[in-house]
């Protein structure tokens, strides 16, 4: 198991940084530790306690069978967001949040199965036969369409909850969750409003050493709740064939 996040950690990678003080949602006051040259500091036990909360809830959401998507389009957050997400083979947007993403996730559903089509198509000996015209164009779709879908690809129904980095940047994807009471986990900064989330963790969402650390932290909760989804599967598995032992035994 890997090594559980201190105070000193999250000292380290400047996560208590907050943003200018004229800058702030009063509604992030609980969470603000003090202000210092025209800065306002969160309060890294706070941090700590939420981060906590947020990682329990997310372990069990992801060891009950189900999908958590991130969601981070800020430069910062794109790499060290999507590099998680691919080693935990979960779902995430980190290009742009498509309006309707979840609210009409039919029609998305649409351009991954034709992204899907394309895929075959290329594959397939007839596309060798196109003019070079047309293999450009399809090339050119399929392109946008991995931009965009890419991560979502392997999404096949909605996903059960999402982790965002910077609730006031992904407001929309966030008001799209709660039309369909998704518990969003999300990294809130001092400008941020943490009321908007069901799991507000208080930090520094600018920094990539910061955003960095809270990712990990939610991505070693998941990859928990994985292990203990499979061990839930193992254990099962085995008590029904021990069952269907005893069964035998008894019908003998």
């Amino acid at each position: 198991m890997a090594k559980k996040i201190e105070y000193k950690d999250l000292l380290e990678a400047g996560v208590h940084f907050g943003h200018l003080t004229r800058k702030w949602d009063p509604k992030m006051a609980p969470y603000i530790f003090m202000e210092k040259n025209g800065i306002h500091l969160i309060d890294l036990n706070k941090t700590l306690a939420c981060l906590d909360d947020a990682c329990a809830a997310i372990k069990g959401v992801v060891r009950s069978g189900r999908k958590v998507l991130f969601v981070a389009t800020k430069k910062q957050a794109k790499e060290v967001v999507a590099e998680e997400a691919k080693r935990l083979k979960m779902p995430y947007a980190t290009e742009r949040w498509l309006g309707g993403m979840l609210t009409n996730f039919v029609t998305v559903r649409k351009s991954l199965k034709k992204m899907s089509s394309i895929d075959k198509l290329m594959k397939d000996e007839s596309y060798t036969a196109l003019a070079k015209r047309e293999k450009l164009t399809i090339t050119r779709e399929r392109e946008k369409l991995e931009k965009v879908l890419g991560g979502i690809s392997e999404l096949t129904r909605l996903p059960a909850a999402l982790f965002v980095v910077d609730a006031k940047k992904e407001h929309i994807a966030i008001k799209e969750a709660k039309k369909l009471n998704i518990p969003v986990f999300a990294m809130v900064d001092t400008n941020s409003d943490p009321n908007t989330v069901e799991f507000p963790i208080p930090a520094n969402d600018d920094a990539y050493k910061s955003i960095a650390i809270i990712t990990q932290a939610i991505g070693q909760a998941i990859e928990e709740g994985l292990v203990e989804r499979k061990k839930d599967k193992d254990d099962a598995k085995l008590k029904e064939e021990e069952e269907t032992k005893r069964s035998a035994d008894i019908e003998e």
